[in-house]
């Protein structure tokens, strides 16, 4: 994301050693034996002639690569297992998405990239591409609303990570000395320390911050190169997990991201402040469940269209109108923001530290009607025999969350790094944190879809039933684990590598609160061993 460029004084010396070159190379000759074929003996009697030595050209300048050389086809298979000690009933890991199926292998996927990055020691203009795509399990989560999201009926599924193209602007000026980059098209987020691709982060499972941030956008981003040190982002997208135009936007209000980054100590030290800010609510496009005629299990719904009571153990969400998320407000205006503080400390050669904040805020959510809150709606109606309440126009109440994780990693060797993750993540309204077993949750529910099959804590019902609604949950997590990439024999075809991520998990609430699934119910706490192993390979 960030390019180094020419500094003044390094441009203005390269404008001088253009017009003395013939010098220089006088100089150089002086110095440098390597250029004369032999050396030149000491200097000879006036009366024996002067013997000139052969002066032997140096090594070839190579010359500038074309723009397509730099082109590169490359990815990786990823495969793994997450062991859950508490052996849930529902085969769920709480907190989870990525790494969701419990004590069962997982194709988490194989990812191919093609792209041409920009050169980051172009002095003009250049130009490049990223295309990124996956097809695997993690896909669920990954998707573009409207590109090929119900291409494929199962866990796993395909569709674009990145597809984009890139410019660089040589503008300088007093508010750009390196430039300007532009980046047009399908992105990953700039949010969070953790990332999509699965070989670029320390553990297989991921952060309670990453996993219920943004992933991926569309739109346009532009990065000023201000000083060496500094890089302003800006940008406009069309929201989170969103493409363009119906049915790819699911409300037709554009979100900002952008922020500042700062390259410090030599590059030994970063910090990126970033936020993700606009409406992200979906419109109710189906809030009664007529799109599920059959009902959940099997039993019709009501005449009303609200589902019976399922089976004891397995909670359905219905959100308030059978939708889950619901924002009684107006879509276009509501706001949800991302935000994060992400800090990369490289201590030591071997020892890195990195910290990242978040907080994230929803205001739309949480529906109340005429100062009610949807907690006493039941208790409302009962009282008055009616059931206005939850069907009268109602007005948000919105949700909060933030969390911070602190990371360490120690370079033992070549082979073996040892890694350290510990998080506090509070989820003030039991709005973010959600799991979504179902093929299709995720994107139903950014479609705003009815999601029978959702699972969110505000439910009332099932497992949930005794429990205080909108209290929220205090989540703390610790992982150690440790990334393992042995020598592979020499001149295997296209394998460029193997990587092995094995690591100890424990997640557990701080405030009472019993998010995780057992074998029988419920749980404040699970354990966890983790596993997933990484074949990069490179095409071209």
């Amino acid at each position: 994301m960030k390019w180094p460029y020419l500094s003044t004084v390094a441009a203005l010396s390269l404008a001088t050693s253009v017009t003395s070159a013939a010098h220089a190379q006088s100089k150089l000759m002086e110095v440098d034996p390597t250029l004369i074929e032999e050396n030149q003996p000491a200097p000879p009697s006036a009366a024996t002639p002067v013997r000139k030595g052969k002066i032997v050209k140096g090594p070839a300048v190579a010359p500038t690569p074309a723009w397509i050389d730099t082109l590169t086809i490359d990815g990786y298979l990823e495969g793994g297992v997450a062991v859950n000690f508490n052996q849930p009933f529902n085969k769920l890991n709480w907190g989870h998405l990525y790494t969701d199926r419990a004590n069962w292998p997982t194709f988490n996927g194989a990812l191919l990239t093609v792209q041409r990055p920009l050169d980051p020691k172009a002095e003009g203009y250049d130009f490049g591409f990223k295309f990124q795509g996956m097809i695997g399990e993690d896909m669920r989560y990954n998707h573009y609303l409207g590109i090929l999201d119900y291409a494929i009926r199962s866990r796993t599924q395909i569709g674009p990570i990145e597809a984009n193209v890139l410019a660089h602007f040589p503008w300088i000026s007093p508010i750009s000395e390196g430039g300007v980059d532009l980046k047009v098209g399908m992105f990953v987020t700039y949010n969070g320390a953790e990332v999509i691709p699965a070989k670029d982060n320390l553990f297989y499972s991921h952060s309670y911050i990453f996993n219920f941030g943004p992933f991926i956008h569309t739109g346009a981003m532009v990065t000023t190169h201000v000083k060496p040190w500094l890089d302003v982002y800006t940008g406009v997208t069309s929201g989170v997990n969103t493409s363009l135009g119906w049915p790819g936007d699911n409300n037709a209000a554009a979100s900002f991201h952008g922020g500042f980054g700062f390259n410090l100590l030599d590059g030994n030290l970063t910090i990126m402040a970033i936020t993700h800010t606009g409406p992200e609510n979906q419109r109710q496009t189906d809030p009664l469940g007529v799109g599920w005629p059959v009902g959940f299990t099997g039993v019709p719904f009501t005449p009303g269209g609200w589902p019976p009571p399922t089976t004891a153990g397995w909670p359905f969400n219905q959100g308030g109108f059978g939708a889950p998320s619901l924002c009684a407000c107006d879509v276009n205006t509501a706001i949800r923001s991302f935000n994060n503080l992400t800090t990369t400390w490289k201590a030591t050669e071997d020892l890195t530290f990195i910290t990242d904040i978040s907080f994230m805020l929803e205001s739309g959510w949480n529906n109340s009607s005429f100062g009610l809150p949807q907690k006493a709606w039941a208790a409302a109606n009962a009282i008055t025999g009616t059931g206005f309440w939850g069907t009268a126009p109602a007005y948000p109440m919105g949700a909060r969350a933030f969390g911070i994780a602190q990371y360490a990693s120690y370079k033992i060797n070549d082979i073996f790094k040892l890694n350290g993750r510990a998080e506090f993540y509070r989820d003030n309204n039991n709005f973010f944190v959600s799991a979504y077993p179902g093929y299709f949750d995720a994107v139903n529910l950014a479609h705003g879809f009815w999601c029978p099959s959702c699972i969110n804590q505000n439910l009332g019902t099932g497992l949930y039933a005794n429990r205080p609604v909108y209290s929220g949950t205090s989540y703390l997590a610790f992982t150690l684990g440790m990334t393992i990439t042995p020598e592979l024999p020499a001149k295997l075809p296209y394998i460029t590598g193997l990587i092995i991520r094995p690591e100890l998990r424990w997640d557990t609430t701080v405030n009472g609160t019993t998010p995780f699934f057992s074998r029988s119910g419920l749980s404040s706490n699970q354990g966890m061993f983790n596993m997933d192993v990484i074949v990069p390979f490179t095409l071209l």
